[in-house]
């Protein structure tokens, strides 16, 4: 599981305030989703690095090693594009701040078990909505933005790189199933009701809103997203299975499309690499 030391950039005449396809609601969903990325990752690594020294798998140890290098990366180029989008009226600084209070307030009141849950079940999140942009050429073209469309399947290729690391070393800690489903129901809710809130913030600011022939339309488009399909739906309620694992839901042989599409030979994005750990 590589570390890949690559940076992106932002210049303002090649990316509009509508990033997402023009769409003004999908823009400010996924600008939401960005601006919870770089603080979540920081918990991630933190919820992990906790039972480091519990780990005696040499491979989990190395996956582990692999999984803290790619978060960290991760959130840092997230916070450079949120930085950008902050300059566009988003309220990405606020919803940094207040994700770096919540996520604060979890790690004083609850046991590291159900914090390293709290990771296993948003890493499924992740993976399973990056996997859906990996697979959906749908997904792909609503980023029309090159550069936009080239960070987001780089983060989602790792995600699906290391998406079992965070759960296999819950199971390796603690495996308690109750613990684990319960975790997942609260944290969808939690993601929902954040997600939803920051959204209307965010929409509330933007004047674009209060134009019905922007909103209404886009309101309507929503529902037929290709992240709310019933498949999707389907993979996210799986993790509540008793036995389930994250590679039930097989993605090497995309993986290995992807890795040789952005970094191989000819990749996409070969020549953007800084190097590797």
């Amino acid at each position: 599981m590589r570390t890949r030391r690559i940076a992106f950039e932002y210049p303002p005449e090649k990316l509009p305030r509508h990033y997402v396809n023009g769409d003004l609601v999908m823009s400010h969903i996924v600008t939401v989703l960005s601006s919870l990325f770089p603080e979540g990752e920081d918990y991630f690594v933190r919820t992990v690095r906790n039972y480091r020294d519990q780990i005696d798998d040499p491979e989990l140890k190395s996956q582990v090693a692999g999984f803290i290098g790619q978060e960290v990366t991760h959130g840092r180029e997230h916070r450079q594009f949120n930085e950008r989008l902050a300059s566009y009226g988003y309220p990405t600084r606020l919803i940094d701040r207040l994700t770096k209070y919540g996520l604060s307030f979890n790690e004083k009141v609850l046991p590291k078990s159900v914090q390293l849950a709290n990771t296993a079940a948003l890493e499924h999140y992740t993976a399973t909505l990056a996997e859906v942009l990996l697979r959906d050429s749908e997904a792909q073209a609503m980023f029309d933005v090159d550069e936009v469309r080239s960070m987001f399947q780089w983060h989602a290729l790792e995600e699906n790189e290391h998406k079992s690391v965070a759960f296999d070393v819950y199971e390796t800690v603690s495996g308690n199933h109750r613990i684990r489903t319960w975790v997942m129901r609260f944290t969808t809710l939690g993601l929902l009701g954040t997600l939803i809130a920051g959204t209307v913030l965010s929409l509330l600011l933007d004047r674009s809103t209060y134009n019905p022939l922007r909103l209404f339309p886009s309101l309507r488009k929503l529902p037929r997203s290709p992240w709310l399909r019933r498949e999707v739906i389907r993979q996210l309620r799986d993790y509540n299975r008793r036995g389930f694992h994250p590679d039930d839901h097989d993605t090497s042989e995309l993986i290995a499309e992807w890795k040789t599409r952005l970094f191989g030979t000819d990749g996409a994005l070969a020549d953007r690499m800084k190097g590797a750990v």
